[in-house]
């Protein structure tokens, strides 16, 4: 097969690298360099073609005409001719002002490649560049046959077992069933427009003050309707009680006696009526709790939950969507790094304080999803997540299985660890 490359790649890994073996941040950068040493261009291609590629661009100009991506030809002093710079994510430089990049895949590039570009530069600057020449008819028939990558990615060269890894793991959920890596830091994400407007269309958030408000108020698990964690607070005080697990109505008939006498109180301490339905509260709450103990036996016969296992909490919801968020916000330039950083470790921390465990927590985020988007309709906003579930406690590179849920060692400046 023509793959556009005759004699290897000018400028590859061999070429004036620093000193020390390359450590390869993720899967897919591993798999490149090995191809690109051994020259194996089915492989490289193959791998390329299955993952996000991350054009460099500058803010001010996608700022000015947001969504469309560009290429920003550069020269290389050792190639003859024009050059486009593409990333692997796990090789992206750090975010610095002025700069962004915008997330693309091989089959575009073959569609729109000007015949004025001579050579695609995969990770320049890296000990793993690469320089192929042009040939998108080629890249197209690579596309074509793309497979997927798993849902499981791990930086390997990121945080793996300290307080930043568990706070980056309280967002594991959400971004393995997204696909991406759960502990990026210098995250880029789905590339800056696509944050933007993912923050805009899930979130309305559109600038830093919004971003900055929303991540204080999850990671402190302000987001949550209260009534859920109400319902499931006084479930937990009859368990102190009584030393076991109540039945439906008397879960029920306990929180209606305690909205009742709360009721009563403000009555008493303003001298007017509660300004609210407080039957209609009450109904809601029976409801509600129904609802939890339907979910909770789903998420027994699925593996959620083992035994007798109750889901104690639903602020894990917020705390994952935090640690989520954190990320998402860099990736818009909503924030900066270490803002990140702070808010992983505060939203760690503040987990560490209400569950015991990753088994706890992963039951609590999973109901919290489920009572706002599912409906009991145990659709794809459930089963979803009992796949991610699966592969989080089985994958031998899942936080759940190496990144201590309590204690963990205090986060260093850089990464912890390395495969």
């Amino acid at each position: 097969m023509d793959n556009g490359i005759s004699e290897g790649p000018a400028g590859g890994p061999g070429a004036e690298q620093p000193e020390g073996p390359f450590r390869p941040p993720t899967e897919v950068e591993h798999q490149l360099y090995e191809a690109g040493e051994t020259g194996d261009w089915t492989a490289f291609f193959a791998t390329l073609a299955a993952t996000d590629l991350f054009v460099p661009a500058r803010r001010d100009a996608v700022d000015a005409d947001p969504g469309r991506v560009g290429l920003s030809p550069f020269r290389d002093p050792d190639m003859d001719g024009l050059c486009q710079a593409v990333y692997t994510r796990g090789l992206l430089p750090e975010p610095v002002p002025g700069q962004v990049h915008e997330r693309t895949e091989l089959a575009w590039l073959a569609r729109i490649w000007p015949s004025s570009l001579r050579w695609l530069a995969v990770n320049p600057g890296t000990p793993a560049e690469t320089f192929v020449p042009a040939n998108p008819k080629a890249w197209r028939k690579y596309a074509r046959r793309a497979g997927q990558e798993p849902r499981m990615k791990t930086v390997w060269t990121g945080p793996l077992h300290d307080a930043l890894a568990h706070g980056m793991a309280c967002g594991a959920l959400l971004l393995v069933n997204n696909g991406h890596p759960w502990n990026h830091l210098g995250w880029q994400g789905q590339g800056y427009s696509e944050e933007q407007e993912s923050l805009r269309r899930w979130w309305d958030i559109t600038s830093r003050d919004q971003l900055l408000y929303a991540l204080e108020g999850l990671a402190a698990g302000d987001y949550s309707p209260s009534d859920w964690e109400f319902a499931l607070r006084v479930r937990e005080a009859l368990v102190e009680e009584y030393g076991s697990l109540p039945d439906g109505d008397t879960w029920r008939d306990a929180a209606e006696r305690v909205l009742l006498a709360r009721t009563a109180e403000l009555v008493e301490s303003t001298g007017r009526p509660p300004g609210f339905d407080l039957h209609a509260d009450i109904e809601s709450t029976r409801e509600l709790i129904g609802r939890i103990l339907r979910y909770e036996a789903r998420f027994r016969a699925d593996g959620l939950l083992v035994g007798e296992d109750v889901v104690r909490s639903v602020l894990a919801w917020d705390f994952g969507r935090a640690s989520a968020m954190a990320r998402w916000g860099l990736g818009a330039r909503y924030c900066e790094p270490e803002e990140t950083r702070r808010a992983l470790l505060t939203t760690g921390a503040n987990a560490r304080e209400v569950y015991r465990g990753w088994g706890e927590y992963a039951a609590g985020y999973i109901l919290g999803r489920c009572l706002h988007f599912d409906d009991e309709a145990f659709g794809s906003w459930y089963t979803d997540m009992v796949a991610v579930h699966r592969i989080l406690t089985s994958d031998v590179e899942s936080p759940w299985l190496s990144v201590p849920w309590h204690h963990p060692p205090e986060a260093a400046s850089g990464a912890d660890g390395a495969r």
